[in-house]
C-alpha cells in the first residue's frame, strides 16, 4: 500500500496513446490527455464517437481492474438514472490488455466518454446541486451494496479506514512544517474520534471518489449543472459506506465559500435514500477531516515525485481549501449539525443548577433590553455604533439597577450592509450591567481556570464562561456549588459588567455569536443562562415560517410576495433592508421608497402632522393648497392643476376618466406589454403578459394596443424604427375611424418601464403625440415608475423626448410608501370631469399625505437626489455594461439613472428570454445580499430602481454581486 503511494504516474506520450487506440483498438482520430493522479488517461474522438483510453502501472493487480470494469456493467444494469461508462473490448476481445511501451508494462482499458461538464470548475453548487451529490453517492451505494468481487479486496491510499497510516507516511513529503504539524494534529484527532465507532460502520463495495471531478453534469432550464452521470471508478473497494459520503462532502467544501454547513444538503439526501445508522453520521465528520489531510499530503507527495503533474497542480488549491474548512469548526458542532440534519439529535437534558450564580440579585431586579432588528431603543442607524449595546445596558442599569441583554437574540449591532454572507448576530451569552463588587457563587461543583478577568468554571459536563470578574481563587482550584467565586469587576456602588456564557463541551472555546444559519445547533452546545439567574432571559425566536403560513392562510393569494422562501424583513436603513436574523440586504428593487428607507426627517414630519391632524380634503387646510402648487410648479407651463389621489392605479384611472370626460370619446390607443394599474380602467390599458398572462384575450373594446416600440427585441430596430412603430399607431387609428370610431387618447409610459426602462425611439412621443391631439384625443404620460427624477438626467420621463403631455399620472416614490398619487393637467381638462359630477377621494390629499409629499420634495432637493441617482447611475451602468462584455448571457443594459434593466437571453442573435436563468439569478443574488426580482413579458429583465440614495459603494457592492453570479454560477 505505502509502496503505492510513491508510484510516478505511467511513462506514455500522446504517440504511444495514438498508436494504442490504433493497433490495439482500431480507432484512429483527434487525442488529447486528460488529468490524472496516478493513470494516464486519453481522450479520442473518433468523429463518430469518443472514448477513454486508461493506462494503469502494472503493480496494481489485475483483478482490481476487473472489479472496476464489473461494477460499471452491474450498475449499467441497474435502474438508476444515472449514466456510466461503458467499457469496451479490445480487437483480441480482452477487456484489460497488458502492453508495452518504452519497456515498462501497462494495463490498458477502454472506456465511453460521457458527454457533460464536470464541476470542479465550477465555483458555486446552488443547495439542489449539492443535494443531488448526496442522492447520486446514495444510489450509486444502494447499487453496490449486493456487488461482490475478490479485487476489491484491495490495499488503496484512499480507504479513508488506511487514512491514518497513509497520512502519517506521506506527511514525510509535505515541506512546509507548519502545514506538516497542522495535517498531523487533524489526522490524529480525526482518528482518536473514529475509534470508538470504527466497528459499528458497515462495509460493502463503495465508489469512493464521487467528487465534482468524477460526475458530469448537464444545464436544466435554469442554466444550472446537474448531476446525471459518475465516472472513474479507479477506487472502488470494500470500505466503510459511511466513507462513500464523506469523501463526496470532503470535495464538496472548496465550493462552500467557507461555510461547513454547506455539505447538509447533501448528507439529507443521502439518508433519505439510504438511511445511515447514528455511529455512522458521527463518524462522518471526523472522515471528512481525514479525507482532507490525505487529499493535501498525498497531492504533496505526488508533486514531490511527478512535479510536472497539472492534474495535480491543478487541485492542490482546492485541496487546500477544503482542508481549512474541514478544520475550521468544533467536531461537537458539525457532529450535532450532522444529526440534526438527519433528523436524529436526541434532546438535551434540561439544566439544573445547585445554586444561583448572583443569589443578591431579585428576579424582579432585572430589566431585559431588546437590541434585535424590531427594537424600539435602535432608531435611524444607531445600531452601526460599535458600543451601543453596552450603552444601551448601562442607561437601563441606570434606571433599575440591573439590565441584561437576552439570550438567543439575533443584534441588529452586529449586522454587516453589504456582505455577501451572513453575519454572526445570534448571541450565544448574555451581558449584564449590574452593582460593581456583587459576588458570584458556583453554580455546580468543577474547577476554576482563569485568564485575567476571564473565569471557567469547567466539569464533565459543562463549562460556565464569564468575563469581568475579580477571582481570588487560585488557577486549578477545586470548588463546589455554592462556593464563592469572585465578585463584579468595579468598585462597591459602581457599575460592573458580567459576560455570561455556557458550554456542554468543556473542551470547546464558545464564540460569543454565530451565524443564523448555525444558531439552531449552536444552541444546543450552549445553552441559555437562564437556570444560572432564576430568571429568563432568552429572546422569543422569531416565527417567520409560522407568519408566512399565516399570510398565506388569510392574505389573498393574488397579493404575491417576493421569493418561494421569503426572508421576513422589519427594518429598513437607507437602500439597506433588515431581516429578523440580523441579514441585512440592499435594496435594489424598491422604487417606491425614492428617498431610502427610515428617512428620519421625514418619519419627523409625519410624526408631527399626525399629531395635529389627518382629515381629508374637502376641509380647508394648508398643506393640499401648498402641496397642489408644489407639484404644478414642476410640470411643464400649463399643467397647471392637481388631482391627488392615493396610488398609481388611481392616477391612471382618474387621467382616463380625464380623457373621456374631455374628448367626449372612449376608444384609447395604449402600448403592447404595459402596465398601468390593478383598477379596472387602468387594468384594462394594461397588457403585460407578466401581470396577466390572459391580458392580451381580455381587453374591452374601447382600448386599443398597439405594437410595442421596443427598440431591442421589438420588430423594428436601430436607424428608422420610430418610423415602423409611428406606421403601427397610424395603421391602428385608422383601424377605429374605419370602425365608425373617434380617439379619445394615447397613455404610454415615458421610458418603457415594464420592460426594464427601454427608451422609446427618438420622436416617437412627439409623432405620436401629433397624431392623437389632431384628432381630439389627450396625450396621458404615465411617470408612476419613471419619473419624478427616476431618470436622473430628467426629472419627467416624457423630458427625454421633448414633449408635453396633456395630463401627468405620478405616485409611487412621491410618497416614500405613502399610498400617494397624483394627476397633473391643464384647467380646462381638469374642469371637463364637472359634468360627470365632482370628484372626491376621503384620504387623498390628506394632510399626512401632502406633508408626506412636501416633505420628500425638500428632501430630493436638499439632499441633491435626482443628481446623486445622474452620477451613481452612470456608474453602475457603465458596470453593467463591462458585464455584457465578457457574459453573453447579457443581452443588452436598458435605461438610465437608476431606472436601469439588464436583460439576459440565451442567444444574443435570437434573443431567447433566460427566464428560468433570470429567476435562479435573483435567489443567488438574495444569498450574497441583494434584494431583486425580474420584470418583462418574459421575466428575463432585472429591474433595477432602488431607492435614489443609492452609494456609489452599494452600486459597486450590486455589480461585483451580479460579477460573482455570472462567474461562479448560479
Amino acid at each position: 500500500l505505502l509502496q503505492r503511494t510513491e508510484l510516478p504516474r505511467p511513462n506514455v506520450t500522446l504517440a504511444d496513446a495514438r498508436v494504442i487506440f490504433n493497433e490495439f483498438y482500431g480507432f484512429s482520430g483527434t487525442i488529447r490527455e486528460l488529468g490524472s493522479q496516478q493513470d494516464r488517461n486519453f481522450l479520442i474522438d473518433t468523429g463518430e464517437e469518443r472514448l477513454v483510453l486508461k493506462v494503469t502501472r502494472a503493480d496494481y493487480p489485475q483483478p482490481e481492474l476487473d472489479a472496476q470494469n464489473r461494477a460499471m456493467e452491474h450498475l449499467r444494469n441497474l435502474d438508476l438514472g444515472l449514466r456510466i461508462p461503458e467499457p469496451i473490448p479490445a480487437l483480441t476481445g480482452e477487456y484489460i490488455p497488458q502492453i508495452e511501451v518504452g519497456g515498462q508494462y501497462y494495463w490498458v482499458r477502454l472506456l465511453s466518454y460521457l458527454d457533460g461538464e464536470p464541476l470542479t470548475r465550477q465555483k458555486y453548487l446552488a443547495p439542489e446541486v449539492v443535494a443531488s451529490f448526496g442522492d447520486v453517492v446514495a444510489r450509486i451505494a444502494g447499487g453496490l451494496k449486493d456487488f461482490r468481487h475478490t479485487g476489491l479486496e484491495r490495499e488503496l491510499q484512499w480507504d479513508l479506514r488506511r487514512a491514518g497510516p497513509v497520512a502519517l507516511h506521506l506527511l514525510k513529503s509535505v515541506a512546509d512544517q507548519k502545514q506538516r504539524d497542522r495535517i498531523a494534529k487533524a489526522m490524529i484527532m480525526a482518528v482518536k474520534r473514529l475509534q470508538p465507532l470504527a466497528s459499528a460502520l458497515r462495509i460493502q463495495c463503495i465508489h469512493h471518489d464521487i467528487t465534482d471531478d468524477n460526475v458530469v453534469a448537464t444545464p436544466n432550464a435554469t442554466g444550472r449543472l446537474m448531476l446525471d452521470g459518475v465516472i472513474d471508478f479507479g477506487d472502488v473497494l470494500y470500505g466503510w459506506l459511511v466513507a462513500d459520503l464523506a469523501v463526496t462532502c470532503a470535495a464538496l467544501l472548496h465550493h462552500a465559500d467557507g461555510d461547513p454547513f454547506y455539505i447538509l444538503p447533501a448528507v439529507k439526501a443521502f439518508h433519505a435514500r439510504y438511511p445511515l445508522s447514528e455511529a455512522e453520521l458521527k463518524a462522518l465528520w471526523p472522515l471528512i477531516v481525514a479525507r482532507a489531510g490525505v487529499l493535501v499530503a498525498s497531492s504533496e507527495q505526488q508533486l514531490s515525485i511527478d512535479p510536472d503533474n497539472d492534474y495535480v497542480l491543478g487541485n492542490i488549491e482546492h485541496e487546500r481549501t477544503i482542508f481549512e474548512v474541514a478544520t475550521s469548526v468544533p467536531y461537537p458542532l458539525m457532529e450535532a449539525a450532522i444529526l440534526d440534519t438527519a433528523g436524529m439529535l436526541p434532546e438535551e437534558p434540561e439544566l439544573m443548577m445547585s445554586h444561583p450564580l448572583l443569589p443578591s440579585l431579585a428576579p424582579a431586579d432585572f430589566r431585559l433590553t431588546d437590541l434585535t432588528v424590531t427594537s424600539p431603543d435602535l432608531p435611524r442607524d444607531t445600531w452601526s455604533d460599535q458600543e451601543i449595546d453596552w450603552k444601551l445596558l448601562a442607561r437601563a442599569a441606570m434606571e433599575t439597577g440591573v439590565s441584561s441583554t437576552r439570550y438567543g437574540e439575533f443584534r441588529l449591532s452586529y449586522t454587516k450592509p453589504l456582505s455577501p454572507t451572513p453575519p454572526a448576530t445570534f448571541a450565544l451569552h448574555i451581558d449584564v450591567c449590574l452593582p460593581g463588587a456583587t459576588e458570584a457563587f458556583a453554580p455546580f461543583d468543577g474547577t476554576i481556570l482563569l485568564d485575567g478577568h476571564h473565569l471557567i468554571l469547567s466539569s464533565p459536563e459543562l463549562s460556565l464562561h464569564l468575563d469581568g470578574i475579580d477571582c481570588s481563587l487560585e488557577d486549578g482550584a477545586t470548588v463546589k456549588a455554592g462556593d464563592a467565586i469572585g465578585t463584579v469587576a468595579g468598585a462597591a456602588g459602581g457599575v460592573g459588567g458580567l459576560r455570561i456564557q455556557l458550554c456542554r463541551d468543556p473542551d470547546l472555546v464558545p464564540p460569543l455569536f454565530a451565524k443564523p444559519q448555525q444558531s439552531a445547533v449552536w444552541r444546543r452546545i450552549c445553552p441559555s443562562p437562564s437556570p444560572l439567574l432564576g430568571v429568563g432571559v432568552d429572546a422569543p425566536p422569531p416565527e417567520s415560517k409560522a407568519l408566512l403560513e399565516r399570510r398565506r392562510k388569510s392574505f389573498a393569494k393574488p397579493q404575491k410576495n417576493y421569493y418561494a422562501d421569503p426572508p421576513q424583513i422589519e427594518r429598513g436603513w437607507r437602500e439597506h433592508l433588515f431581516d429578523v436574523n440580523g441579514r441585512a440586504y440592499l435594496d435594489m428593487v424598491n422604487n417606491v421608497t425614492i428617498l431610502g428607507h427610515g428617512n428620519p426627517r421625514l418619519a419627523e414630519a409625519v410624526g408631527r402632522q399626525w399629531a395635529m391632524l389627518n382629515t381629508n380634503s374637502r376641509f380647508h387646510y394648508a398643506a393640499v393648497a401648498e402641496f397642489s402648487d408644489r407639484l404644478a410648479s414642476l410640470a411643464p407651463e400649463g399643467l397647471d392643476t392637481v388631482f391627488l389621489v392615493n396610488s398609481g392605479s388611481e392616477a391612471v384611472d382618474l387621467a382616463l376618466r380625464l380623457a373621456w370626460a374631455h374628448s367626449g370619446h372612449r376608444n384609447i390607443l395604449s402600448l403592447l406589454e404595459a402596465y398601468h394599474g390593478w383598477t379596472v380602467a387602468s387594468d384594462a390599458v394594461s397588457t403585460s403578459l407578466a401581470d396577466n398572462p390572459r391580458a392580451l384575450e381580455t381587453r374591452p373594446d374601447w382600448v386599443h394596443p398597439v405594437m410595442s416600440p421596443n427598440t431591442y427585441r421589438g420588430k423594428y430596430r436601430g436607424e428608422g424604427a420610430t418610423d415602423g412603430y409611428v406606421q403601427a399607431v397610424i395603421d391602428k387609428i385608422a383601424e377605429i375611424e374605419e370602425a365608425g370610431g373617434k380617439l379619445g387618447g394615447f397613455i404610454a409610459e415615458s421610458v418603457y418601464g415594464n420592460a426594464g426602462g427601454i427608451p422609446l425611439p427618438p420622436g416617437y412621443l412627439s409623432a405620436v403625440y401629433a397624431l392623437v391631439s389632431e384628432r381630439g384625443g389627450l396625450c396621458i404620460a404615465d411617470e408612476v415608475q419613471v419619473g419624478y427624477g427616476r431618470l436622473g438626467h430628467h426629472f419627467w420621463g416624457f423630458e427625454q423626448q421633448g414633449v408635453i403631455p396633456d395630463i401627468i399620472t405620478v405616485a409611487k416614490g412621491m410618497g416614500n410608501g405613502q399610498p400617494l398619487g397624483a394627476v397633473i393637467t391643464r384647467r380646462e381638462i381638469a374642469y371637463s370631469l364637472e359634468k360627470e359630477g365632482y370628484f372626491f377621494s376621503s384620504s387623498g390629499g390628506s394632510p399626512v399625505s401632502c406633508v408626506v409629499g412636501m416633505t420628500v420634495l425638500d428632501i430630493m432637493r436638499d439632499e441633491k437626489l435626482q443628481q446623486n441617482t445622474r452620477d451613481t447611475g452612470d456608474h453602475l451602468k457603465a458596470r453593467l455594461e463591462a458585464l455584457g462584455q465578457r457574459f453573453p448571457i447579457v443581452g443588452a443594459v436598458h435605461g438610465m439613472g437608476l431606472y436601469l434593466g439588464l436583460e439576459f437571453v440565451r442567444d444574443r442573435e435570437t434573443l431567447e428570454p433566460a427566464t428560468e436563468e433570470t429567476a435562479a439569478i435573483c435567489d443567488r443574488l438574495l444569498e450574497l445580499g441583494v434584494i431583486m426580482q425580474p420584470t418583462g413579458d418574459h421575466l428575463n429583465v432585472l429591474k433595477i430602481k432602488p431607492p435614489l440614495c443609492l452609494s456609489r459603494e452599494s452600486a459597486d457592492f450590486f455589480a461585483d454581486m451580479l460579477e460573482k453570479v455570472l462567474s461562479d454560477g448560479w
